[in-house]
């Protein structure tokens, strides 16, 4: 039998093989993963959708695929059925998944008189199995969603976290792939003409860099409002406890400190954690606070998503900061881990430089830049004398048509002034 490749998502048309996990004789099992694939920004698995012998391997590393091309022949025979937790399915370690969909036979109903048959499982419909992990499924019920009504968008129908809030209103719909570019690009000259040339193909994340800033461009109208706070105290703090975090196996920073202040100040000031709805002419406002958090990787740029950071305190922030950069530089996200993002930060601090203008990450509507902070003469007028101080720059580049300059500024001095004042962010 020929096995091709699944949908890989909206506005996934072609993703790069990073990796061929079989060869030509091995014996496969239903789910285990036979390829590699980069998209989007993450690198995910494709399983086999039935035991059997490998007979040939019709791709290689590097090679461009699409949905629907076929990419492995195999010669179908019995093979042990991994249970559903062992079904690997997406990206990184292992995970608790289900087996991708397949049709099962229903027993016949019963004769007159017998007693009904008992509801079908949890994720499962009459005649298929619904392949969402179980906890997409206890999300569907908290949220009232039926689960069986829900698109799956993930990898081979997969449903996501991302399709179930989707299905409840909570996610803004996506713009469809031609808006994303509304200009066409034009032709390059003939660079060969003037000296030697090479040239390389694009990484999948490099080409979803590509696509995500083309349709910020494109939909939101920008402005950045520049800032300083002075981390003097909070240094200090920072210091004083970094040893206790180390004895529990990560380091203390000052990114996870930002990731506090910044979910108090995205509940004082809502509007900064919404997003637009120019369709319908709405702002809806999330109840909830993920911040994405930049992770500079050598595959490109990275934003993971913190969930529920105004839920956590600073010492839980940093031990998660810790893990989900190493999971991003290790190429072991899930794409689930980049989606549902309410605000990003970008921390260029331990780089270098004086500011930037961040872009926004739509459908979000702001977004935090840090520099390297400076010590700086700072005039004390109970002492009549400059002191020494910590001087932290950031920017904010918000969304003009939802957010004024006025509002902008005093987001930025709401912030500053919990980073100035380290027991007050504690007691918050």
């Amino acid at each position: 039998m020929e096995l091709k490749l699944p949908e890989l998502g909206d506005n996934v048309s072609a993703a790069t093989v990073v990796g061929v996990l079989v060869k030509e004789g091995d014996r496969v099992a239903l789910g285990d993963p036979l390829l590699e694939l980069e998209t989007d920004k993450a690198v995910m698995e494709v399983p086999a959708e039935a035991g059997g012998v490998v007979k040939r391997v019709l791709v290689k590393v590097g090679d461009e695929v699409r949905p629907g091309q076929p990419f492995l022949e195999l010669e179908p025979g019995e093979a042990e059925v991994p249970s559903p937790q062992a079904v690997p399915l997406g990206v990184g370690g292992p995970k608790e998944v289900s087996p991708p969909p397949r049709e099962e036979k229903v027993q016949a109903a019963p004769s007159s008189g017998a007693p009904s048959p008992s509801p079908a499982p949890a994720g499962q419909e009459e005649g298929r199995l619904i392949p969402a992990a179980p906890s997409v499924r206890r999300l569907a019920r908290e949220l009232g969603v039926d689960i069986r009504q829900v698109r799956g968008t993930g990898l081979a129908g997969r449903i996501t976290a991302e399709d179930v809030r989707r299905a409840a209103g909570q996610v803004p719909p996506s713009l469809p792939a031609e808006a994303i570019s509304p200009l066409p690009t034009p032709r390059l000259p003939d660079f060969s003409r003037w000296g030697p040339v090479r040239t390389e193909p694009m990484s999948g994340v490099r080409k979803a860099t590509l696509r995500s800033m083309a349709q910020a461009w494109a939909q939101v109208p920008m402005v950045t409002h520049f800032d300083e706070a002075d981390i003097t105290e909070l240094e200090g703090l920072r210091k004083r406890y970094a040893k206790r975090a180390e004895e529990r196996g990560f380091r203390l920073t000052l990114t996870a400190f930002l990731l506090k202040a910044l979910a108090l100040t995205l509940k004082a000031f809502p509007k900064f954690n919404a997003s637009i709805d120019a369709e319908k002419g709405e702002i809806l406002y999330k109840d909830y606070v993920h911040i994405g958090v930049a992770v500079d990787t050598p595959h490109g740029l990275l934003v993971p998503v913190i969930r529920n950071v105004d839920q956590k305190g600073v010492l839980r922030l940093a031990k998660e900061l810790q893990e989900i950069s190493e999971r991003a530089r290790e190429r072991k996200l899930t794409p689930e881990e980049m989606q549902g993002g309410t605000f990003s930060l970008s921390n260029l601090g331990g780089i270098g430089g004086t500011g930037f203008t961040p872009i926004v990450n739509w459908p979000e509507v702001a977004i935090l830049g840090v520099s390297r902070s400076q010590m700086k003469p700072v005039w004390d007028p109970e002492k009549e004398a400059f002191q020494p101080r910590l001087i932290m720059p950031y920017s904010l580049t918000y969304d003009h048509r939802l957010i004024d300059g006025a509002e902008a500024a005093r987001f930025c001095r709401h912030l500053a002034q919990l980073l100035e004042d380290p027991l007050g962010l504690a007691l918050e």
